[in-house]
């Protein structure tokens, strides 16, 4: 993406925290066992930016890159090529003390808690570790900060304080971890998955907790998700992956009813009654290509029902539309490409009803 088109996602009224420019990451994977080797193409030349107190959330198939790209934002590891710009300064040349200091603005918190949790600690230790790492102070200041914490996110200090994560249920779980990346009063917050693996009504629970805390320390959020539905809750813009590169990005409102690109439209179709014509009787059917070996072109063109041959041949740009609305696609819907309707019809055509489908190849998320 050119810097321009960069600059005029950047509204005047929103100052950046984080900028993403051409964001590249790849694997090299040995071939053995008749398995072919090659180059995983997991994060291709994305770009985004995300303002202060501002949610963009992230949403795609499994496998299409989401958190390798967050991984990279943290550089951990960090890419092949790209910037990451946070606070004017850009963490991919930084390495040692530099790189460890800017860490601490930026803070994750993973898909499972169990796993990101020391079992052996209790959850005392386990959230005043960054401030022992960081910023010791003396032990009655951790204490006391270990304490407000726990009461920010909704537990008690003297009744949790002392268990260990074996004593605790997922999403009390999840409440430490997220106690635990807040320590260092961060500006930023990747949350990967980080509802993912928790009941539906405790996910409520914890998505109201990141909206209480994004108001009350004006807190930005990188949120990566496969539950749309999720997204659309919390997010205040949201970027679709495919197959490692971005092929929309729009408010979260706006998207959700007038999506440009095919992907997208897909995706929308997976949430029952959520189809942008108001209906939800197609679903994408079909397997995304192994990165490994990404198709030419537009790199949905082998699932997509708009596809001739300009989209195997040129890779579509990702392009302002209109304000703040950015489509990766040479025929976006409504805008050079089909209405919704017309496009609804062919995406039948080409991957049929879900009531006609008898097996396989579908569910988009």
């Amino acid at each position: 993406m050119s810097a321009d088109l960069v600059q005029k996602d950047l509204a005047p009224e929103r100052e950046p925290l984080l900028e993403v420019r051409n964001l590249t990451h790849e694997y090299v994977v040995r071939g053995h066992g008749g398995v072919k080797g090659g180059v995983v193409q997991a994060v291709s030349n994305v770009s985004f930016d995300i303002g202060k107190n501002e949610t963009l959330g992230v949403v795609g198939e499994t496998g299409c890159g989401k958190s390798t790209m967050a991984r990279a934002v943290l550089q951990y590891p960090k890419p092949k090529e790209g910037e990451v710009v946070f606070r004017g300064q850009d963490l991919v040349p930084l390495h040692g003390e530099q790189l460890r200091q800017a860490r601490r603005h930026i803070q994750m918190v993973a898909q499972d808690p169990f796993s990101s949790l020391d079992p052996k600690w209790r959850v005392e230790r386990l959230v005043e570790e960054p401030l022992t790492v960081f910023d010791p102070g003396s032990a009655s200041d951790r204490r006391e900060r270990v304490s407000e914490l726990l009461e920010l996110v909704g537990l008690d200090p003297q009744l949790y304080g002392s268990r260990r994560p074996r004593d605790l249920s997922g999403g009390q779980c999840q409440r430490v971890a997220i106690a635990r990346a807040l320590a260092l009063s961060p500006e930023l917050l990747v949350c990967d998955e980080a509802v993912s693996s928790l009941d539906v009504s405790i996910q409520a629970q914890i998505l109201n907790l990141f909206e209480s805390l994004k108001s009350e320390l004006n807190l930005s959020y990188l949120f990566i998700a496969h539950d749309l539905s999720v997204v659309k809750h919390l997010s205040d813009r949201v970027a679709v992956m495919y197959l490692g590169t971005i092929c929309e990005i729009s408010a979260a409102d706006e998207i959700f009813v007038e999506p440009r690109h095919p992907y997208t439209a897909a995706l929308l179709w997976s949430i029952p009654g959520a189809s942008p014509a108001g209906q939800s009787h197609v679903r994408l059917s079909g397997e995304p290509p192994a990165p490994i070996d990404p198709p030419s072109g537009c790199r949905f063109h082998t699932r997509c029902p708009l596809a001739v041959e300009q989209c195997a041949v040129e890779v579509p740009q990702l392009r302002e539309v209109s304000k703040g609305h950015q489509v990766a696609c040479h025929f976006p819907i409504g805008l050079g490409g089909p209405d919704i309707a017309d496009f609804e019809h062919r995406a039948e055509s080409l991957w049929g009803s879900v009531a006609g489908r008898s097996s396989g190849g579908g569910d988009t998320l």
